[in-house]
């Protein structure tokens, strides 16, 4: 257990490489209730939010999720984001440690507006199941709603545990497929542990954020504070998919900065593997010969991939998969060949 965000967290109940096939071959329970949950309402809502958003909020269709962030006016990211859209209000789930700035990056640039910004981390429990096993171990408790009908970044609402009303998300950080739950955060241990025995016999397990990093790595991923940040912008990241240039969308915040980087980039994220004993860590220099041309975002073993795995921002010239380079430990040299991202997909 660890200090993460404000929360008390575990980093793993087993063997790190054991959780990450479990949630590859079987099915896997997170505790998420780290993550931000807001909630936007009011005649306003989605209007002022697509002056925020990077995501093109009035398009979404009610009761689909869509992938989004806030940036500064240089384009820098702020946080990356889930946009939910209700038939009354918008949901936005937010990272753990950006919760605090986003609610006052939110007062401030939604004042005017006739809106109400509710936070609900923590009257919300968070709980994810991710895996093969998830819809079968998530339907033995959910009255009133077929999960396997909700399609991916779709939502419904169910009876969970005798709760009516659960939002239920076909969601995740894994690469798997998988739902996210939010629910009153009273009933969190019960709902917790009714999952538990649901998914006894489709060999569920806990699983820490050890294994849920590594399962967002070999999924190509990004994660705030190592593949974005305040200078490191969504275009570079391969985050246009959450970008709207739309014309209708109008202005809003990063647009201008993030037109101009669209046309004109210098760098992409890439991912990189190598079979040397070493696996990439955060801040790790990436080399060409003697010349320094990026820095390691993120790494790790993959237990899928049976290699090691990271990212790292390159210029464009060395962006290409199948690119030679090499990362530097301490003045000792391991070779890396750049691949395109994700590492690991199960439609594959």
């Amino acid at each position: 257990m660890v200090e993460f965000g404000g929360w008390h967290m575990p980093v793993q109940y087993g063997p790190i490489l054991e959780e990450v096939q479990c949630v590859r071959e079987k099915v896997g329970l997170f505790d998420l209730s780290h993550m931000g949950r807001l909630r936007v309402t009011g005649p306003d809502r989605v209007s002022a939010l697509d002056r925020i958003v990077t995501t093109y909020v009035n398009r979404i269709p009610v009761n689909s999720i869509r992938y989004g962030l806030f940036c500064q006016e240089d384009g820098g990211a702020l946080d990356d984001i889930l946009v939910y859209k209700g038939e009354e209000d918008v949901f936005l789930v937010v990272n753990a440690s950006n919760t605090e700035r986003d609610v006052a990056w939110l007062k401030k640039h939604l004042a005017g507006a006739d809106v109400t910004l509710e936070d609900q981390t923590q009257e919300l429990a968070m709980l994810a199941l991710q895996g093969q096993g998830s819809v079968a171990t998530l339907q033995a408790v959910v009255e009133d709603l077929d999960v396997s009908t909700i399609g991916y970044y779709k939502s419904g609402f169910g009876t969970l545990c005798g709760m009516p009303n659960v939002r239920v998300s076909r969601t995740g950080y894994t690469g798997e497929d998988g739902y996210e739950i939010y629910f009153d955060s009273n009933e969190s241990e019960r709902v917790w542990n009714a999952l538990m025995e649901s998914g006894a016999e489709h060999g569920l397990k806990p699983i820490g954020l050890g294994a849920r990093d590594t399962l967002r790595l070999e999924a190509g991923m990004s994660l705030y504070g190592h593949e974005i940040n305040e200078t490191r912008n969504p275009i570079e990241a391969g985050l246009s998919f959450g970008v709207s240039f739309h014309e209708d969308k109008g202005d809003w915040i990063g647009r201008e900065a993030l037109t101009k980087i669209k046309a004109n980039p210098t760098r992409k994220l890439v991912g990189v593997i190598t079979d040397g004993k070493r696996a990439p860590r955060e801040g790790y220099p990436v080399m060409d010969g003697d010349t320094e041309i990026g820095k390691i975002c993120s790494g790790a073993v993959s237990p899928t991939l049976s290699k090691n795995i990271g990212t790292a921002y390159v210029p464009l010239a060395f962006s290409e998969a199948g690119t030679k380079v090499q990362m530097d430990l301490r003045g000792k040299r391991q070779d890396l060949t750049v691949t395109d991202l994700p590492f690991y997909s199960r439609k594959r």
